[in-house]
This record gives structure tokens, sequence and C-alpha cells, in this order.
């Protein structure tokens, strides 16, 4: 249990608790090989374990292939690389530069309670576009859910082209005939090397949850959408998902060029004629280069990895039948202003191209986003048709298949970010949900060490620890959490957990017939052209639900 719990002078301020001095002296013995890690008060911390044989050289752009017992106790003591990645951008909020990358990263990181047997499993999903991102970053340390009772651990995976890059090429030397979804593979390795290991650090391998934020959150869907995937986890945790269309591998579909053809541009681009010459590049210049033409990494609808685009899934029911709790923040869009267009220069203006692109929908729109509130609409018709649609989304089509949804609201301010305009914004929620606001990146606005931000931290960690355990989220001191089930109810997290029903109403079916309708033409994707840069909708008889 948390000190701070029994320290009144403490539980004031996140940040002022006594740090606890690290000793390497916990040793596990996993079918992987023997570990020795290091105690921090009363969670083991093992950092830096490699989970499958280093994909460089010919290895580079195939499936991860696990990595054969060692002999030797191997230290566990320093994380490892991130993977190759490049830099942030100046002054990001987000800017958390890694100590050092390379293509040798397919490393995880675990944090276990001592002396526990049969405890839940919590994986982590980092965030980051597919493109940056790393298990090891500050904000993700698992001390704090480790003192509930949860096993943590946090994963890297292969990024940008690295990861997720599709080429004929690389199709016609798999077995499959696919390619891309790379860094997807190595997401499911790590958890077949968790359903393998993690019983020697004292969980459950029968018993584990899938949790990640953004891309991470992404990178939940896409798993839950895999076949090879679903018996690897019983639980899922998705934080700002969004259910974008997705590239096919061979034909262009939804207005997204083919995977295939998108590899084959870049790789000319690159100057790379065959895959054996993009093998033989520099991976810095590789991801550096990719980078410069644009390159945008997703999953690729393949067949077999991928099945299907993810709506198909869902709506299939053909997704992993597990509990969930999908969410976003009221926010999401005050740090990602390049996401939503600029706003026009008038209320004339905007209801004029509202109106010509959403047609007989445009009354609904615009009662939602109405032109009163022109900046404001603008952020919110963005977060709506990525972030909100897709929680809702996920919690109701788990819900449908008999399985619990919990759907949640983030709506937390504090004067540093309320001050800079960021009220709730993307990702803002991480410091809560993993105990870490003494943590967080140079950029950020500085959360306030006060007994109202430390309560609302722990019951999140509560929350999020009891439905790891249990699939039912609850917290000490706290409302219970109700199921999203027929009235439609969600857990609004603004000063404290408050439990309310039928979030937005009229968002989730705006955005439902608007998507309904593009997959029925079949030349419009679903991702960021949305509102006053949306297409021209096609009509309702093109929509067959």
């Amino acid at each position: 249990m948390a000190l701070y719990r029994f320290v009144p002078v403490l539980i004031a301020g996140l940040s002022m608790m006594l740090p606890i001095a690290a000793q390497a002296d916990a040793v596990v013995d996993s079918p992987a090989g023997k570990l020795r890690g290091e105690s921090v008060g009363d969670v083991q911390v093992f950092k830096g374990i490699p989970y499958a044989v280093p994909p460089v050289g010919m290895g580079r752009w195939k499936p991860p292939v696990a990595l054969p017992r060692w002999n030797d106790v191997r230290d566990a003591l320093q994380f490892g690389p991130a993977c190759m990645q490049p830099k942030s951008r100046p002054g990001s909020l987000y800017a958390d530069e890694p100590a050092a990358t390379s293509e040798d990263c397919l490393l995880l990181n675990v944090w276990a309670p001592k002396e526990v047997r049969n405890a839940p499993v919590l994986v982590w999903i980092h965030g980051g576009a597919l493109t940056t991102g790393f298990s090891s970053q500050t904000l993700y340390n698992g001390t704090k859910l480790a003192e509930r009772g949860v096993v943590v651990v946090s994963i890297n995976y292969r990024l940008g082209i690295l990861g997720y890059l599709a080429h004929p090429g690389l199709s016609a030397e798999s077995p499959l005939k696919v390619s891309g979804n790379y860094g997807l593979l190595d997401q499911i390795e790590a958890l077949r090397w968790v359903n393998r290991n993690i019983a020697a650090f004292g969980g459950d391998p029968a018993n584990v949850t899938i949790a990640g934020e953004s891309a991470g959150a992404l990178s939940v869907m896409y798993l839950m959408a895999s076949p090879p995937a679903h018996n690897l986890f019983a639980k899922a945790i998705a934080q700002s998902a969004y259910m974008i269309s997705t590239p096919e591998l061979k034909r262009p579909k939804f207005g997204e060029q083919a995977a295939e053809g998108i590899g084959s541009r870049l790789a000319t681009a690159l100057g790379a004629p065959d895959v054996a010459a993009l093998r033989s590049m520099d991976a810095t210049k590789l991801v550096e280069g990719a980078g410069r033409l644009g390159y945008f990494p997703l999953g690729t609808i393949d067949g077999a990895i991928l099945p299907r685009q993810l709506v198909e899934v869902f709506d299939r029911g053909e997704q992993a039948k597990v509990p969930m709790i999908a969410g976003f923040n009221s926010g999401e869009i005050r740090s990602l202003r390049f996401l939503a267009p600029p706003a026009p220069a008038d209320a004339a203006t905007y209801e004029s191209a509202i109106r010509s692109r959403y047609d007989d929908l445009a009354d609904d729109f615009l009662k939602l986003y109405p032109a009163s509130t022109l900046e404001e609409s603008i952020l919110a018709t963005t977060r709506d048709a990525l972030y909100g649609w897709t929680s809702e989304r996920l919690v109701a089509r788990q819900t449908a298949m008999g399985r619990p949804g919990y759907l949640y609201l983030f709506d937390h301010g504090y004067p540093a970010a309320n001050d800079a305009g960021l009220h709730a914004f993307h990702a803002s929620e991480l410091p809560y949900v993993f105990g870490t606001a003494d943590r967080t990146s140079a950029f950020w606005p500085k959360i306030p060490a006060t007994e109202a931000e430390a309560s609302l931290s722990n019951a999140m960690i509560d929350y999020w620890a009891s439905f790891a355990r249990t699939g039912d989220p609850r917290a000490s001191n706290q409302p219970d959490w109700p199921a999203y089930g027929s009235t439609r109810t969600y857990m609004h997290f603004a000063d404290k957990p408050q439990p309310a029903a039928h979030l937005s109403p009229g968002m989730y079916e705006l955005n439902e017939e608007v998507v309904c309708r593009r997959r029925a033409k079949g030349g419009q994707p679903w991702n960021w052209n949305v509102g006053i840069v949306s297409p021209a909708l096609p009509p309702r008889e093109d929509c067959r639900r």
C-alpha cells in the first residue's frame, strides 16, 4: 500500500513522497532465463528484458523470433534503448528524448509486487503515432499500480518505417504473402513472452489486460482485431483510441493508397530499388528520410494479421470478446491543433461550409458544433470524430457481444494547464493513471502537489487496478463505475469521479452515420477530414446498416 495513505502530511502532494533506495537483490528464474532486478520498497523492478531476437540485418522487416533461454543470470537493472525514431518537435509538451535508440530494441520492463502469486497483469503499450515513444518513459513508471497488487509490463515495439513498411518484395518473402504490421507482430510476441514468463514474477498469465493511450490505444484495437492475439489477453483498456480507416495491402480503398504501393514509392524516393537495398541502408537515414517524405505509419489490412477494417471487425463481432475500458479527454485537440483546420473568418462562412458538406445532417451537426462558439466547435468536431466516437463505439460493441464496457470522459483541469489553454489535453490523464505527476516532461504543464490532485490520481489508479484484477473498476471511497449498458453510462473524471449518462447526446449517432455513408461509398476515408474540411457526404441511401 502506498506510503501516502498512512502519512497525512504526505498526501498533500504526489511529489513529496520520500525516495526509497533501490537494492539490486531481486532475482527470478523465468523460462526465458534468470534475471537480476532491483527492489524499490515493496516492488521489484526488472528493466530492459529482451523478448525477441534483435531485428537487425536480414531480420529487418521480418516477424519477431523468440529468444532461446540464456544460461547465466542476466542483469535487468538498466532500461534499454528505445526503438529507432525521429527527434521530438522542439518545444513539444510531449518531448521526452530517449537516452539511446537502436534497432536492437525489442525489450520490456516489469514492475511486480513482492511475494505475490497469480496477480493481475497489465501490459502497457506506449503512444507516439506509431512513430515515437518508448516503454521506459518516466510517465509510465509502474510502481504505483504495482503497489495496488498489479504486475505491470511496458513494452517497446518497432516504429515508423522499420515497424510498419509494406512492400511487394517483403510480401514475396513472407509465407503468408503479406508485409507491414511488424510493430504489431512485436506486440503479439511480447504478449507471448508474458504468457510464458510472467508467472515467475508473480503474475497470472490467464489474467492479462492490454492497455495503451493514443497510438497505444490504436494498437489495443489492432490486437483486439488480430486473430493471432486473441488468446493472449483477457481485458483491454483504450485511452484516446482512434478508429480511422487503414490502408489495405494490395488495393486502394476508402480513399487510402494500397500499402504496398505506399512502400514502393517510399523505397524509390529513398533511392532503394529493392528490399536488399533497403536492408543495407543505415537505420537512422531510413527513419529520417521517411520522416522528410511524410511517411505516416499505420497497420495494414492484410487478411491475416489484420483481416478487415477495424470498424468492420467490430461490427461483425470478430474482435476479442473481453471486458473493456475506453474513453477520451475533453480537450484532446487543444494540444494537437495541427489535427484541426483553422477556424474560418466568420460564423456565416462556417455555417455555409457545414451545410454544403453535411447536407441533411447539417442541422444535427450545427446543434452539436454551433457557429456561435466557432473555435471551440472546430476543436470539438475533430475530437469527437477521432476519439469520442471511437470510445463510445468500442464499449457499445463489447456490450452488444455480452461483455461489459466502461466508458469515461477525462475532463480535469488544473491551473497551469488551464492557463495555457490546455484543459484536459491529449494524454493529460496519464500522470493520474500511473501516479507520476512528479515525472512529467519539461514542457508539460506542472501538476500542483495538492491533496485534490493526489486524490483524483489515487482514484484512477484504483479503478484501473481493480479492472485489471476483476474486470470491474472500483475505487476506495469513490462511486461505483457502472457499465455502459442500455443506459449509456460513463464516468466523468473532473475534479472528482462522478457517474453520468448519455455522453454528448447526438455525437455518437452523427459520427456513426457519417462513417456508415463513407464506408458505403467506398472512396472516402474517415480520419481527419471532418467539419469544414469534410468532402461532401454521400447520400443517406448509400448507407446500409
